[in-house]
């Protein structure tokens, strides 16, 4: 089944047309800059060049439409006509407490995603126009939606609950919700297969390192606890969101700098983490090489960085009362050596044996544990389109 995958953001879509029998990917890219005279539209079809668009595109539909024209490109394409597209698969950030697995949409489904736009209001939004922009470019074929949150709806109510008066999760819905589920999920099942065990007998630590940077403790097939909660500001240090830190911290800097919300939000989630800490760059990479140079700041964000994942990896295998395995993913986690380094080091405690040169070399899926390790460590390469794109096709598969 050939299924379009659409991740749409404020200002940009991320597409991939994936043939789902062999997870074969047809073709990929991105439009970004949209409502901008200069949007630039990336296309990258299989066994062809990568081509390069820049034009006016002023909406998400445009862009859309400019996706399904190159899809049919005669130079640059990969399908002759539309109705070769059989569905299409939607990543949609938060679906709230309405949602515990991937759905169709109906009108009531694409309701409840707009009731949710206040949870999620930088998100929900753009992911909406990208439906809406699906039904008008493609009306007869089934659309699904593939949420962040769903994998971790289920946690336990003491995971989930915040300290704060009852009431207010009760009006307003307060409570940790945890994000990039569809990667913790993709990557716990890989892991699984890779250890030849059943993923439901399993405990495992999932370990998402890019610029947003979360973990899940999974025990039995099921995400029980999660570092992001409310907003995916909380838990680890991240690119440019602080992460954890004493709520009382919030008001006292509103009081002495003169902020309002609006601007002490912008703080913390965009001028924090590694880019606040080291004062250069919330790219790991460039934080590593300014550390390397002996940048004192760039050595503090580096630290921080991975002490909190040394920190929740030690809190995560008591909630899970032991871990078999831990797995790191994300542009971070799959590519940074120095940064799972830091973190394993000294973790044999928790029966994990890391092996350094396994750490230096790996480039696939693998793990960079000794062979007597009883706590098995992996890097794996998350795959959230794919997980969309067969989320997508098992449910159109019962419409038939």
């Amino acid at each position: 089944m050939k299924i379009l995958v659409l991740n749409c953001g404020s200002s940009s879509i991320k597409y991939q047309l994936i043939e789902t029998q062999n997870r074969d990917v047809l073709a990929k890219g991105m439009i970004e800059r949209i409502g901008m005279s200069s949007a630039v539209l990336t296309h990258s079809p299989k066994g062809k060049d990568t081509i390069r668009i820049v034009g006016e595109i002023l909406d998400h539909s445009i862009a859309l439409e400019y996706v399904i024209a190159v899809l049919m490109s005669k130079n640059h394409g990969v399908i002759q006509d539309k109705s070769e597209i059989e569905a299409v698969g939607h990543r949609v950030v938060h679906g709230g407490e309405t949602f515990s697995g991937s759905v169709l949409i109906t009108n009531d489904v694409l309701k409840a995603i707009k009731d949710n736009i206040e949870l999620a209001p930088l998100h929900n939004p753009p992911n909406i126009r990208g439906i809406e922009a699906a039904r008008k470019h493609l009306p007869n074929v089934p659309q699904c939606c593939v949420f962040d949150t769903a994998f971790h709806v289920k946690m336990p109510v003491y995971a989930y609950l915040y300290g704060i008066p009852y009431k207010l999760y009760r009006r307003y819905k307060i409570r940790r919700y945890g994000f990039h589920g569809t990667s913790h999920r993709f990557v716990s099942h890989r892991a699984a297969e890779l250890m030849n065990k059943p993923y439901e007998q399993l405990k495992i630590i999932t370990v998402h390192l890019g610029n947003g940077a979360s973990m899940a403790a999974i025990k039995n097939g099921q995400s029980v606890d999660t570092t992001m909660g409310f907003t995916p500001l909380e838990g680890l240090l991240m690119g440019t969101r602080s992460g954890d830190l004493d709520p009382s911290i919030v008001t006292y800097i509103m009081g002495k700098e003169g902020l309002s919300i609006s601007e002490v939000n912008t703080l913390l989630n965009k001028h924090s983490g590694l880019v606040g800490i080291s004062g250069e760059s919330s790219d790991m990479r460039e934080i590593e090489q300014a550390m390397m140079e002996g940048d004192k700041k760039a050595k503090y964000a580096f630290d921080i960085f991975t002490y909190r994942i040394k920190k929740y990896i030690g809190a995560y295998s008591a909630v899970l009362g032991g871990v078999d395995a831990v797995v790191f993913t994300g542009g971070i986690g799959e590519n940074s050596v120095r940064v799972r380094k830091a973190v394993l080091t000294g973790m044999e405690y928790l029966g994990i044996e890391f092996d350094e040169q396994l750490n230096e070399n790996i480039k696939e899926d693998g793990e960079i544990t000794k062979p007597d390790s009883r706590v098995k460590v992996f890097r794996i390469s998350t795959n959230e389109e794919l997980v969309i794109a067969l989320d997508t096709e098992k449910i159109v598969k019962k419409l038939k």
